[in-house]
């Protein structure tokens, strides 16, 4: 079976998807750099040890995958896949993004 296509989605993709409760945001960067800075609301998966056993129920909610610039979301996207979840979207352009757009950053774990 081939992995599903991923979409690429934007700021306002994800800035909406959590305020209407759509979503949920799953960080794939390392805790260091979840600490320093994340998008609110998401959750930290470090990519480094990635199983989507550690992703919680999101319900009703998209799985949206996210990281510092969009290529580890990709990856973890296809590790998803290969452990039994297919998740099909992640945010393009990361935390560099969302920071650039302004958006609002909350700090630690």
């Amino acid at each position: 079976m081939k992995a599903p296509a991923v979409e690429n989605l934007n700021f306002e993709d994800i800035r909406d998807g959590l305020s209407s409760g759509q979503i949920l945001l799953v960080d794939v960067r390392e805790p260091n750099e979840f600490e320093a800075g994340h998008i609110p609301g998401s959750i930290l998966v470090p990519l480094s040890e990635f199983s989507v056993t550690d992703i919680p129920d999101a319900g009703d909610r998209r799985i949206v995958l996210s990281c510092r610039s969009g290529r580890r979301s990709l990856t973890a996207a296809a590790m998803a896949f290969e452990q039994g979840l297919p998740i099909d979207a992640h945010y393009a352009g990361g935390f560099i993004d969302w920071v650039a757009a302004g958006g609002p950053v909350d700090t630690g774990l």
